[in-house]
C-alpha cells in the first residue's frame, strides 16, 4: 500500500462504504442548494430593505435558534433514530424553500415574511445539526471516521464556491425565486439518498430510560463534558478559537473595503482564499487518514490559525492578506475537522448527540458572537486592534491547554487506539 502521505487510499476506502457514499453524494447536492439559498436570502433582504441592520437581523434569525434548541436537539439525537430525524427535518427544510420560491416568484414576499421563514429554517437546522454530526459515525467503520469527517469538510467548502455562483446566475437570468426552487429540488436528491441508507441495529440510539426528563439528559451531557479530561479542554479551545479567531471571516468585508481598498472584488478574493485553503486542509487531513496523534495535530493547528490571523491583521498589502487568508483556511480546516473527529471517537455513544450538539453550537454561534464583539470594538479603535486582541487571547488559552496536552492526548486517544485496532478491515468482514 502506498504511504498515507502520497495517496488518497484512505479517501477511497471511506467512499467504498455504501452508506457513506450515498450520504456524501446526496449531501453534496444539498449543500450546493443551501449556499444557493443563502446568497439569495441576502440578496432578497437587501432588495426589500436596503438596510444593513436588516441583513444582520436576518442572519441572527438563522443562527439564534441553534443556541436555544441545540442542547435539546442533542437529547433527541441520543434517543431517536438519527436517520429518521434527518429525513423529517430535510422534508421540512424542502417545504420552507419551496414556500420561499413560490412567494418570491409571485411577488408576495415581504421582509417580515422572509425573516419568519428564515427563523423557521434556523429552527429546522438547530434540530438537524446534532443528528447530522452524530450520524457520520454510523456510516463508516471507526478506522475511517477522521477521513469521513474530512471528506464532509471538503464537500462543504466546495459547495461554498459552487452554490453562490449558481445562485448569482439564477438571480440574474431567472429571478431570486429560482434560487429558492433550486434549493428545494436539491433536498429531493438528498432525501432520495437518505432513503437508501440502511443502518445496523447497533448504530440506532436506544430510547431513554423510563422517567428521565429532557432536562435531566441535557444536564447529564453537560456533566459528562465538564468531567472529560480530553473533550472538555478541546471544546474550551474550540470555543475561544471560534469567538476570537474564526470570526475574522465575518469581518472580511470591512478589511476588503477599509484596509485593502479593494471593494467587492477584494472581498470575493479573500473569501475564496479562505475557502481554497479550507479545501486544501481537508484534503491533507483526508490523506493523513490515521487517528493516533490527531489530538496534537488539532491543538497545533489551532495555534497556527491564531498566528496566521495575526499576520493577516498586521499587513495592508493585499497579496499578503490573500496569503494569510488562504493559510488560515488550511489551519482552521485541519484543527476543526481533527477536533470533530476526536470528539466523535472519544465520546461515550450514549451521550454523543448531546456532546456534538454543544460542539455544533460552538462552531455555528461562536463566530457570530465574536464578530459582534470585535465588530463593535472596531467602531471605536478600527478593525485591526480587536482582531489582534482576539488572536492574542486565543494564543493565551492555547498555552493553558497545551501545558495539559499529555493528559488530553491520553484521555482522547487511549480509547481511539483500542477501537481502531478492533475496527481494522480484517476484523470488519464484508463492506456495507
Amino acid at each position: 500500500m502506498a504511504p498515507m502521505t502520497s495517496s488518497f487510499h484512505h479517501v477511497t476506502e471511506a467512499l467504498r462504504q455504501r452508506n457513506f457514499r450515498l450520504y456524501v453524494s446526496g449531501n453534496a447536492v444539498s449543500l450546493v442548494g443551501l449556499w444557493t439559498q443563502r446568497i439569495a436570502v441576502g440578496w432578497l433582504t437587501w432588495e426589500l430593505t436596503h438596510s444593513g441592520a436588516w441583513l444582520g437581523a436576518v442572519a441572527f434569525a438563522d443562527m439564534c435558534p441553534s443556541l436555544v434548541i441545540g442542547p435539546f436537539a442533542g437529547v433527541i439525537a441520543d434517543r431517536v433514530d438519527r436517520l429518521k430525524i434527518m429525513r423529517v427535518v430535510q422534508t421540512l427544510a424542502m417545504i420552507q424553500s419551496a414556500t420561499l420560491a413560490l412567494l418570491a416568484a409571485g411577488g408576495w414576499i415581504s421582509i417580515e415574511i422572509l425573516i419568519t421563514l428564515v427563523l423557521i429554517n434556523g429552527i429546522v437546522v438547530g434540530i438537524n445539526q446534532p443528528a447530522r454530526l452524530a450520524l457520520v459515525s454510523s456510516l463508516v467503520p471507526r478506522i475511517h471516521l477522521s477521513t469521513a469527517v474530512a471528506v464532509n469538510s471538503i464537500v462543504f467548502n466546495l459547495a461554498r464556491f459552487v452554490g453562490p455562483a449558481l445562485g448569482g446566475i439564477l438571480i440574474l437570468t431567472v429571478g431570486v425565486g429560482a434560487a429558492f426552487a433550486a434549493n428545494a429540488a436539491s433536498y429531493l436528491v438528498f432525501l432520495a439518498a437518505l432513503a437508501q441508507i440502511r443502518l445496523n441495529a447497533e448504530n440506532i440510539p436506544a430510547p431513554a430510560a423510563n422517567g428521565r426528563s429532557v432536562f435531566s439528559d441535557v444536564a447529564e451531557g453537560v456533566r459528562y463534558l465538564a468531567g472529560h479530561a480530553g473533550i472538555g479542554p478541546l471544546l474550551l479551545l474550540a470555543t475561544v478559537m471560534s469567538v476570537g479567531a474564526r470570526c475574522y471571516v465575518e469581518l472580511l468585508p470591512g478589511f476588503a473595503a477599509d484596509i485593502f481598498s479593494r471593494g467587492a472584488g477584494g472581498l470575493a478574493a479573500l473569501g475564496s482564499a479562505v475557502g481554497v485553503g479550507a479545501v486544501a486542509g481537508g484534503l491533507w487531513l483526508a490523506r493523513r487518514g490515521g487517528l493516533p496523534g490527531l489530538a496534537r495535530v488539532s491543538m497545533l493547528h489551532s495555534l497556527f490559525t491564531a498566528l496566521a490571523i495575526l499576520g493577516f491583521a498586521a499587513t495592508d498589502w493585499f497579496a499578503a492578506g490573500l496569503f494569510f487568508a488562504a493559510v488560515s483556511g488550511v489551519f482552521m480546516a485541519i484543527s476543526g475537522v481533527s477536533a470533530q473527529s476526536l470528539i466523535q471517537l472519544a465520546v461515550d455513544p450514549k451521550v454523543r448527540g448531546r456532546v456534538l450538539s454543544l460542539y455544533g453550537i460552538i462552531v455555528r454561534a461562536g463566530p457570530a458572537v465574536g464578530a459582534m464583539m470585535l465588530g463593535g470594538a472596531s467602531e471605536l479603535v478600527g478593525l485591526r486592534p480587536p482582531l489582534v486582541a482576539g488572536a492574542v487571547v486565543c494564543v493565551t488559552v492555547w498555552l493553558f491547554v497545551w501545558r495539559r496536552r499529555a493528559h488530553i492526548e491520553t484521555a482522547l486517544e487511549e480509547r481511539i487506539v483500542v477501537s481502531e485496532d478492533v475496527a481494522r478491515p480484517e476484523h470488519l468482514g464484508a463492506r456495507s
